[in-house]
């Protein structure tokens, strides 16, 4: 109830300044997280009268809350992110009022229960490369198997490391991870190792909608032995 009052109460702020303002936000279904508590919103619109087609209100937020930041699902991925990592290195750096267990969340339109749902990316850190990704910018764990995502579009999806390859989409992505992985053995002496390191590697063309149904669906690989990386690279 509290963030229906938020999101209520601030889109009547809009139309009472007389800047009415929409934001389609990216759909997603079976939400693992569908309440906060202590929150305060950001806006990133998408805005064609602009020249990167992006305007971002921060006005309403304050540092100590969980933020709830609102983005533009049509807008791609080169034009939302720099705006959102401004936001998270706002509340990285913050040193009045900070609060240590306040979180970061997209928030988005869960179509099965038809209310708001969220996705925490407190601990995502952004990489725009804006060019082709070298070995030598993913991040490695001596402890650990090292696999690259790729992906260019939900249905062009490549997975990648020194021994298992293969191409996929979007609705098949969770299955055929696990068939891949099911045939190695991480206790391997020559090529194992304690865990599976994911890597994933995003195209910036990606609309935000699209990127956000790929973090729904790896949020739903189970396995205690795979680690989706919290470093993410933007191609």
């Amino acid at each position: 109830m509290l963030n229906r009052f938020i999101f209520i109460t601030v889109l009547f702020l809009f139309f009472s300044c007389g800047n009415e303002k929409v934001i389609q936000l990216p759909e997603i279904q079976n939400a693992e997280i569908t309440q906060i508590l202590d929150v305060s919103p950001a806006y990133i619109f998408y805005d064609e009268t602009k020249q990167d087609s992006v305007e971002l209100n921060r006005k309403n937020l304050i540092i100590s809350t969980n933020w709830l930041v609102n983005v533009d699902k049509r807008l791609t991925l080169e034009q939302a992110l720099p705006s959102i990592i401004k936001l998270q290195e706002k509340k990285r750096n913050a040193t009045l009022h900070k609060n240590e267990k306040a979180r970061n969340y997209y928030t988005c339109n869960d179509t099965s229960i038809k209310n708001l749902g969220f996705i925490d990316f407190t601990e995502v850190v952004y990489r725009l490369n804006y060019s082709e990704t070298n070995s030598e910018d993913i991040e490695i764990d001596d402890n650990s198997f090292d696999i690259n995502l790729i992906i260019n579009s939900l249905e062009d999806i490549t997975i990648n490391s020194f021994i298992i390859s293969g191409e996929t989409n979007l609705n098949q992505l969770n299955n055929y991870l696990k068939e891949k992985l099911n045939v190695f053995n991480l206790d391997d002496k020559d090529h194992g190792g304690d865990f599976y390191n994911v890597q994933i590697l995003f195209n910036k063309n990606l609309s935000f909608q699209d990127y956000i149904s790929i973090k729904s669906k790896l949020m739903r690989l189970k396995n205690e032995r795979t680690v989706i990386n919290k470093i993410e690279q933007i191609f």
